[in-house]
């Protein structure tokens, strides 16, 4: 008989598309232990993020709110100390709570409700990526190089990062089951593969010699035909006047191929420690992504953007008390998961929580396996490459876009998954669109959200420059108390870190070797 109530295991990738998954559908990704919470839990087919990018989205997902409520408009907006997150509201249930790897905490805080945090952030925790509406160009942005440099690596910081995310993570659940501590525990181990630079190791890059590689099912849209926003993205990364080949693309996929692989052996080392300590017979199991990645459709990388391959994440769940395989395809996005987390604790009787929250239980959606439901999913840019709030609204199959600058998106996700029909003009859907436009103005005043983001921008680029004057201070985590100087902290331009990799005897020397 096991014990009540359960222990939680939140496994959390960075920028992974579920469509590369065989839970999804890909034929060709080797990620067994990935393949088996799947073939034995709950996998939710349209699950979405609220703000495809790292920092806003996991603001938004540990305060089941949507980010502009928060204030989560960028990479380096703070999150207040003063907005409860999951691990507050386990606690208060009685859990003990504990981190192991990123969450991209902005500002003081770096435990938002964690009792222990086992490891540093791979990211700054200041404001040094603040957004500037004001500037003609994004200088932090990943560049070509995430391209032309891709491949087989002997070894990077990445890879580091998640050797000891998952290091530290296993040694926690071994003392977990030492400990005289009899309280649940709740416990998050979050990589950063396979976020770009699109690099793996060897041994993974090899598990895809033969393999046919998928290369995108929808090209580089001709400039004439192509959306504002994807238009500026382009320009972002350095790929608007690029020529980039079909053997450089099927190259940087490979190795994405070989991060997801590699990303899944360190979920398979976790999960057998689990076992090992006996608690699988009573820990479910969450697994996700923070966002996306574009990975060459309609000629984008990255994320930041509003199409499927960005905006959509894998999210599965292995509940070991009541196992229930199958599918649902309820729409659902990354607040939902604060309501299941705390209905998983309290056998859904939790108490009503201190703000309004914009997610659901999924424990609800339970044995939907039809159509998607009538559900909504919101998302929203509000960070560097909008010329103002940007807002998307999921319901039924159509999708929409609008920032009242660039011109509206309407997509009709049955009849056109690739989002190449815009419909925003189409007199047939009029009536719908004019719809959506009224709940985007219902939902959300554009006005004064663009005056608070202005502002925070403002104020966070002058504390910014003022910091650079005398003695800086830290807000970076290092759970032993002295930094090692491996992680990014804003020493250098973040292009040259990311790609200072060790490379592979006989391949490119790309930027450098560590």
């Amino acid at each position: 008989m096991t014990q009540n109530p359960p222990n939680i295991l939140f496994l959390q990738t960075d920028q992974l598309s579920p469509f590369v998954l065989r839970a999804y559908g890909d034929t060709i990704c080797q990620s067994p232990a990935i393949d088996r919470l799947a073939a034995n839990g709950l996998v939710f087919e349209n699950a979405y993020c609220n703000f495809p990018l790292c920092a806003p989205s996991r603001f938004s997902m540990a305060s089941g709110q949507l980010a502009s409520r928060i204030g989560a408009f960028d990479n380096a907006a703070e999150f207040p100390a003063s907005i409860p997150t999951y691990a507050h509201y386990l606690r208060a249930l009685g859990y003990q709570t504990c981190l192991s790897g990123k969450m991209h905490f902005v500002g003081p805080d770096q435990l938002h409700g964690f009792e222990k945090r086992l490891t540093s952030d791979i990211y700054p925790a200041d404001f040094e990526w603040t957004a500037n509406w004001e500037a003609t160009e994004f200088g932090g942005a990943t560049d070509i190089r995430m391209l032309t440099n891709s491949g087989p690596c002997a070894r990077s910081v990445q890879i580091d990062y998640d050797e000891e995310v998952a290091h530290r993570a296993i040694g926690e659940l071994y003392a977990l089951a030492r400990t005289s501590d009899k309280r649940p525990f709740f416990l998050q181990v979050s990589f950063t593969h396979p976020h770009d630079p699109y690099l793996c190791t060897p041994d993974m890059w090899d598990r895809y010699d033969d393999a046919s590689i998928p290369m995108p099912h929808t090209g580089r849209i001709r400039d004439e035909d192509n959306d504002a926003h994807s238009l500026r993205l382009l320009r972002q990364h350095g790929l608007a006047e690029a020529e980039i080949s079909e053997e450089i693309i099927r190259r940087a996929r490979r190795a994405y191929y070989g991060s997801v692989s590699y990303i899944d052996d360190k979920i398979a080392q976790v999960l057998a420690a689990l076992q090992a300590c006996g608690f699988d017979d009573n820990t479910i199991v969450v697994f996700c992504s923070d966002h996306g990645e574009m990975l060459g459709e309609r000629g984008l990388w990255l994320k930041k953007n509003f199409f499927e391959q960005s905006l959509r994440v894998p999210l599965i769940v292995f509940d070991p008390r009541r196992p229930q395989s199958g599918r649902v395809s309820h729409l659902c996005s990354l607040v939902d998961l604060l309501p299941t987390f705390l209905s998983f604790a309290s056998e859904g009787k939790w108490s009503d929580p201190v703000d309004p929250l914009d997610g659901i239980d999924l424990n609800g959606l339970r044995g939907h396996d039809g159509e998607p439901g009538s559900q909504r999913v919101y998302a929203e840019l509000l960070s560097e490459g909008v010329p103002a709030p940007t807002f998307m609204i999921r319901e039924r199959q159509y999708k929409f876009v609008a920032n009242g600058v660039d011109p509206d998106l309407l997509f009709d996700l049955d009849a056109d998954p690739h989002e190449i029909h815009n419909r925003a003009n189409d007199p047939d859907l009029a009536s719908l669109r004019d719809g959506f436009r009224r709940d985007v103005a219902i939902k959300w005043n554009r006005d004064a959200l663009t005056t608070q983001i202005l502002q925070s921008q403002k104020r966070r680029l002058f504390i910014r420059n003022a910091m650079k004057s005398g003695v800086q201070a830290v807000w970076d985590f290092d759970p032993d108390g002295v930094s090692d100087g491996n992680w990014f902290r804003a020493q250098s331009n973040y292009n040259d870190w990311a790609f200072e990799y060790l490379p592979v005897k006989g391949e490119p020397d790309g930027v450098g070797r560590l």
